[in-house]
Formats: C-alpha cells, sequence, structure tokens
C-alpha cells in the first residue's frame, strides 16, 4: 500500500497514525477520481498508476473531513518524489513565512504495516482492499 506523510514541522517527528493515502479536495462538479489522480499528481510530482480503480468508498476522519480511495494497482519509484508545497508561519507568532513540501515522503507498506502507519479513520480502507483481495483480516 503506496502512503504518503504530510510535510511541515508540525508533522516531522510523528509516525504512527499520521501517514495517509494521498489526497485532496475536489471542486462542485469535478469528477471525483479525476480529482484524485490530480491530486496523486500533485502530491507526489508523479503520474498514478494508468490502471483501473476501484472504489473503496468514503470514511470521515477525526476532524469531520470526508475522504474518498480508489486502489490503482501499479508500482512506482517513490525515490523520485517532488510534491507541492504550502506557506505556514514558522516558528508560530515570529512573523516568518516558510514553505513546505505537503508530502515530505512515501512509502510502500504491507497492508498490516500500514494499519500502524495510517490516520485511524482510513484503516476502513485496508479492511475494504483486503475484502477485495480475499485476503483475511488480521486485525
Amino acid at each position: 500500500m503506496l502512503l504518503v506523510h504530510p510535510g511541515g514541522p508540525l508533522w516531522q517527528r510523528k509516525d504512527a497514525g499520521a501517514w495517509s493515502i494521498p489526497k485532496g479536495e475536489h471542486s462542485p462538479g469535478e469528477d471525483p477520481l479525476a480529482a484524485a489522480r490530480r491530486e496523486f499528481a500533485e502530491e507526489l510530482g508523479l503520474a498514478p498508476p494508468d490502471s483501473p480503480a476501484v472504489d473503496l468508498g468514503q470514511v470521515t476522519q477525526a476532524g469531520g473531513k470526508t475522504v474518498r480511495a480508489w486502489a490503482v494497482a501499479g508500482d512506482l519509484d517513490v525515490s523520485a518524489l517532488r510534491s507541492n508545497s504550502f506557506e505556514m508561519e514558522w516558528p508560530p507568532r515570529s512573523g516568518q513565512r516558510l514553505r513546505f513540501p505537503e508530502v515530505d515522503r512515501a512509502a510502500w507498506f504491507p497492508l498490516e504495516e500500514a494499519r500502524t502507519k495510517l490516520v485511524p479513520a482510513q484503516a476502513a480502507f485496508l479492511d475494504r482492499l483486503q475484502a477485495l483481495l480475499g485476503e483475511p483480516d488480521s486485525s
């Protein structure tokens, strides 16, 4: 399972429960899968695999954000990561604005290891993927 780690100083030392599937927002009327492919490319600097996408549905994260995911078979070299960036005041209340990568790293994980890395609500995507693949749930 391909996961991404959020960039910036707030996430720098966090690992378990901090990783995510590549994701982003889509505009009203925009095809969600097309938006997911666009966001994937923006977050990783790599085109998503051009293979059929299987809808894994939606989850709602603790902060209320709704995330929809698709499973796509592929093999990407994540060492070529080139994420887009964002700007924030850092250190806080310093008046200094710095740029950070939206994603500071990406990695491939076996499903059970991915479960420990993922934002908790997104683990439901792993359950759905395991069911689609016909693999037993070991959680």
